[in-house]
């Protein structure tokens, strides 16, 4: 996450920065949008997926990739409010820098920090199981079992490691005293990075960062999501022949193909949101002067782009889950839509039966 206190006065006149002033004037409004739609879809989200009949593996670690992104949208509320919209963002007064608020601006990079890091090892879990689960004979209850209590596990483990392994970003990410016109104002410290002014767990925490919540996940997401892809389009119709003298494993096989998709295509929002955020945090531990002239100003748009990702599987399960799509008419519109057509059938036997009597009295 950018964090406002990196936000100069004046931007210089490049088209970089040009555009980096623009984006962050619209930043607040359009951020409080998507986390809204996103905070209310992700609850649709988990309970859809958490509900007894739709209870799988994938299911389980999707409803906790959810809460995930919902731990993300709902601080960033009031972070984008008080700092985009109630202020002008270009504006660094100790009205705005309070003690207060940029306490909680450091609690919100380094909860944006986890949770990134916990929904994209998610991201990562979930490619590996479907890996596994395409290649493996086993089935029935106990088979079953085994991989939902594998599931726990492993979501359990990404939950407590990936806050562990944020520590040292808790430690580094300070909060320093300023004086403006007399006036005292809280920002975050300047951590100096690719300068003789660098401290060596400010680097080693930024690589580590880069590299085991960003880069190495989004290998994997390659490697496992090729192959994938390759199952589907290579192994998947050889499968279909030897399926297609049994209906049953047919539409079993067939609605496995369309969970595989859909996951595929959750990887590659996945790639195309955290890999370019973990290639300029990496630039930005070795290279000069890249921090400021090209990490900060992108760093708006890297918010918008996450918080899009976290906001926007509820329309992907839609669009790409018959299952998921029939589960939440049922539960959000059919239900509502039935109990009032049922109540206007009652209405109108009653006032039939009532005329009908009257007219024959």
């Amino acid at each position: 996450m950018n964090s406002s206190g990196d936000i100069p006065s004046s931007y210089p006149d490049n088209a970089l920065f040009q555009f980096a002033s623009w984006f962050t004037g619209v930043h607040g409004y359009v951020s409080l949008i998507i986390c809204t739609f996103g905070v209310c879809t992700n609850i649709f989200n988990i309970t859809i997926l958490s509900r007894s009949d739709m209870r799988s593996p994938t299911n389980v670690m999707l409803t906790w990739l959810a809460v995930s992104d919902i731990l993300t949208m709902i601080p960033y509320i009031p972070f984008a409010i008080h700092f985009y919209c109630v202020f002008d963002p270009m504006d660094i007064s100790p009205e705005k820098f309070t003690k207060a608020w940029t306490t909680y601006m450091q609690i919100l990079v380094n909860l944006a920090a986890t949770t990134h890091t916990i929904s994209i090892w998610l991201g990562v879990a979930l490619a590996v199981f479907r890996f596994v689960q395409m290649r493996t004979t086993a089935t029935g209850p106990i088979a079953r079992k085994r991989s939902m209590k594998q599931a726990k596990t492993v979501i359990i483990v990404v939950y407590i490691v990936s806050t562990l392994i944020l520590t040292p970003n808790y430690v580094t990410n300070e909060i320093e005293e300023v004086t403006m016109n007399n006036k005292t104002m809280y920002v975050l410290k300047d951590l100096k990075l690719a300068s003789n002014q660098t401290d060596t767990i400010v680097l080693v925490n930024v690589l580590v960062y880069s590299i085991v919540a960003k880069l190495i996940p989004c290998a994997l997401m390659v490697v496992f999501g090729g192959s994938l892809l390759y199952s589907l389009a290579i192994k998947g119709k050889s499968r279909r022949r030897r399926l297609s003298t049994n209906g049953l494993g047919q539409k079993r096989e067939t609605r496995q193909t369309k969970t595989t998709r859909m996951l595929l295509v959750v990887m590659i929002l996945f790639l195309i949101t955290e890999f370019p955020q973990g290639v300029l945090i990496f630039m930005s531990a070795v290279m000069k002067d890249f921090y400021h002239n090209v990490y900060v100003p992108l760093g708006d748009l890297m918010d918008f782009i996450a918080l899009v990702n976290n906001a926007i599987n509820f329309v992907l399960y839609c669009s790409m889950s018959q299952q998921f799509r029939s589960k939440f008419l049922e539960m959000y519109l059919r239900r509502t839509s039935k109990f009032k057509k049922i109540e206007k059938l009652s209405f109108t036997h009653s006032f039939t039966k009532t005329l009908f009597t009257d007219v024959h009295s």
